[in-house]
């Protein structure tokens, strides 16, 4: 009889309520939040895990802007999902509908890291635009805002079940993310949501590679040119920019939430 206690760091707020607020975060922000998610998928993944339920309100904030990732309930291990394929539950129900890839929708046994791909590049999507970017409102009509908006109705149509297929037959005219997208979203985050939210789970970026996207990159001498400093480890020195910056606009933000 005994009892196992875990203690963690307390959170101030997650990422959900932050963006439900309205315009608290600055780009910088919001760039600084997708990097340390991509840090933590990228350490997940290179154990062979698959969180399987990244969503905003899983994604906890602090007032230093720092991130933790949470609700590990429906994690699995590849070498775990390989071993239960025979087993429906594990599919029937994976991420909360708005975050699911497409391979999940079409119930597919055989998805891979990518499902978490697509779901942060649902993420990067509600961050530059302010709510959810495919909030669906049944299984089907998710699996139509995502074709409509990413276009991959071809390839959605020939991996369809036969149960479903009747409901895509009328033609759909694509809507572009430049489209929905407020006119002031930055050009590198665009092209890293388009290489994050492709149909094949395959041609999706990797934890890994989205981190060296330009979007990620961009700031780095943006800032240096700012700042006029040069030093040896420009690493620590986004970071510590990227802290400051954090710290000065998110005491506000604390403030606004604690006081809600």
């Amino acid at each position: 009889n005994k009892d196992i206690y875990l203690v963690f760091e307390s959170m101030e707020t997650d990422l959900h309520a932050v963006i439900k607020k309205g315009n608290l975060l600055k780009d910088i922000h919001k760039c600084y939040i997708l990097y340390q998610l991509l840090k933590a998928t990228k350490f997940i993944h290179s154990g062979n895990v698959i969180h399987r339920d990244q969503k905003p309100s899983n994604i906890l904030l602090d007032a230093d802007c720092f991130v933790k990732l949470c609700d590990f309930g429906l994690a699995r291990s590849l070498c775990q999902m390989n071993e239960d394929q025979g087993n429906p539950a594990l599919t029937e129900y994976v991420a909360t509908r708005w975050y699911r890839a497409p391979e999940i929708l079409l119930s597919s046994r055989s998805y891979t890291k990518g499902v978490d791909m697509w779901s942060i590049g649902c993420i990067l999507g509600e961050l530059l635009l302010g709510k959810p970017l495919f909030p669906g409102t049944s299984t089907v009509n998710q699996i139509e805002k995502g074709a409509t908006i990413c276009g991959f109705w071809r390839q959605l149509l020939s991996n369809m079940k036969a149960s479903l297929y009747h409901c895509f037959l009328t033609s759909r005219q694509r809507v572009t993310f430049e489209e929905i997208l407020p006119s002031s979203t930055p050009l590198p985050a665009l092209d890293l949501l388009k290489k994050l939210l492709v149909f094949n789970p395959d041609k999706r970026l990797t934890a890994e590679e989205a981190l060296q996207h330009p979007y990620l990159i961009l700031d780095f001498s943006l800032m240096l040119f700012t700042l006029e400093v040069t030093l040896d480890d420009v690493t620590i020195l986004f970071n510590i920019i990227l802290i400051c910056d954090a710290v000065l606009s998110l005491s506000e933000l604390h403030y606004v939430l604690s006081s809600s």
